[in-house]
């Protein structure tokens, strides 16, 4: 545990010191975990903010502690706040079609499989597999961007394939 010349964070000084010794450290633990989809570096500003406006009830021993806390639920909320706006984003629905009314059905009655197959992965294989599906990654930078060997990304992707193939059927 560190030792700081004055226990009042409101400081200039130890304030400035806290931010210059886990800025960096901050956004890149939130950079490897969460990608830079969410901003990282905004998300690691936000919480030294807030890290600012709590000053006085923040011990200097607790501050990166509170940083990484504060930082991560920034993150989370921002995930969960994209998952909001997914589920009611309102996709235009033509007034007019060319298909048959039965390929129409076939295809939502498709997509609400593959949306609840899915779900029903491991976050872990759910994250890999998006990776690089929707946001084309390649299997090294997925590697990268969670922490984990290349070996064990292509499993992640390869058992969430294996398990939608399954779950889906006819395919």
């Amino acid at each position: 545990m560190e030792k700081y010349f004055s226990n009042n964070i409101c400081e200039e000084k130890l304030f400035s010191l806290i931010f210059n010794k886990y800025i960096q450290e901050i956004n890149d633990f939130l950079y490897y975990k969460y990608g830079e989809r969410f901003d990282p570096a905004d998300k690691a500003q936000e919480a030294f903010m807030k890290l600012w406006q709590n000053c006085a009830d923040i011990p200097p021993e607790k501050a990166k502690s509170y940083l990484y806390t504060v930082a991560n639920n920034l993150i989370l909320n921002e995930v969960k706040h994209q998952q909001v706006v997914l589920k009611h984003r309102a996709i235009p629905v033509k007034s007019y079609t060319s298909e048959s009314p039965e390929f129409v059905f076939e295809q939502k009655e498709y997509l609400e499989k593959y949306e609840r197959a899915l779900a029903n992965l491991s976050d872990l294989q759910r994250v890999a597999f998006l990776m690089c599906r929707v946001e084309g990654k390649k299997h090294q930078e997925i590697a990268d961007m969670l922490g984990i060997s290349l070996r064990a990304a292509r499993k992640r992707i390869y058992s969430a394939v294996e398990n939608l193939r399954k779950e889906i059927g006819g395919i």
